[in-house]
């Protein structure tokens, strides 16, 4: 099994807290929710950004770059603030989110200067168009697309799976934030999935399950893409909604609800009392 040192380990425990501070101040004083949604795939994000995809931080334009998809757009504070911390956006872009005039939306708006691929939010889309970028980078730069477990509702998610197995398209990873939560109730009862890894692998991927909060795991499997040489990559991470700050933990609300002052408070408490200085 590749292993994270116990050194680096450490380190990216300490910056997956700092994200989430960042995600709960910036969305404490933008009054912006969808907070639990970016909270929950801050360890999937920085194992993917600093250990895993191949990024020139001098030029985000750089045409050998790995290309990354958050189909679930909403979920966008996680991603601004793992760029901010690779140094793609500025710390006045990231606090002027959701501003008047400002450069970042609540939905990610297409602008690969600052490492965002493709406009998202409209659930569904996202890996259709990461099928595209695959089998157009072929042989060339790998591609990886977050979805929600909620995206899989989507007859368009479908057609993309189908398609990016009978193209073969090895260098195409999918992350499932499985979270068992969505907009209106629990994944569960809103249109039951399982079994989920089976209909991948029925669709014809290749499969890991793992705990999409752990570091250790998500650096294993992502270390090991492809699974196999001819079959697209499927990692389904179980992750827990609102991951690091207790009240906001599987409770659906938080998909929408900005935070109260007494409840930014709390929920940044709980993350110092995480951080090892």
């Amino acid at each position: 099994m590749l292993k994270l040192n116990k050194s680096r380990k450490y380190q990216l425990e300490q910056a997956a807290i700092q994200i989430r501070k960042d995600i709960v101040n910036i969305s404490y004083h933008s009054k912006v929710g969808h907070i639990s949604s970016a909270l929950c795939i801050v360890d999937i994000l920085i194992v993917l950004y600093h250990e895993i995809m191949q990024l020139n931080t001098k030029n985000p334009l750089d045409q050998t770059r790995d290309r990354f998809i958050l189909s679930k757009g909403h979920a966008v504070l996680g991603l601004y603030s793992v760029l901010h911390s690779i140094g793609y956006i500025s710390e006045k872009q990231l606090l002027n989110y959701c501003q008047s005039g400002a450069e970042l939306g609540m939905h990610p708006e297409y602008n690969p200067k600052i490492g965002i691929e493709l406009s998202t939010g409209s659930l569904g889309h996202g890996l259709s168009v990461g099928c595209g970028l695959a089998l157009g980078l072929k042989n060339k730069s790998r591609v990886f697309v977050l979805i929600s477990d909620a995206e899989l509702n989507e007859g368009s998610t479908w057609e993309a799976i189908m398609f990016a197995a009978h193209h073969n398209l090895s260098n195409l990873t999918v992350i499932v934030d499985n979270n068992s939560l969505q907009a209106f109730g629990y994944t569960n009862d809103v249109l039951n999935l399982a079994p989920l890894a089976q209909k991948w692998q029925a669709f014809g991927w290749a499969i890991h399950k793992v705990n999409g909060n752990n570091l250790q795991q998500l650096h294993h499997s992502l270390s090991t893409i492809p699974y196999s040489i001819n079959k697209p990559s499927v990692i389904i991470a179980n992750t827990v909604g609102g991951k690091g700050v207790s009240f906001m933990e599987n409770s659906i609300k938080w998909h929408y609800l900005p935070l109260t002052k007494k409840q930014h408070s709390q929920a940044i408490k709980e993350l110092n009392n995480k951080l090892q200085i």
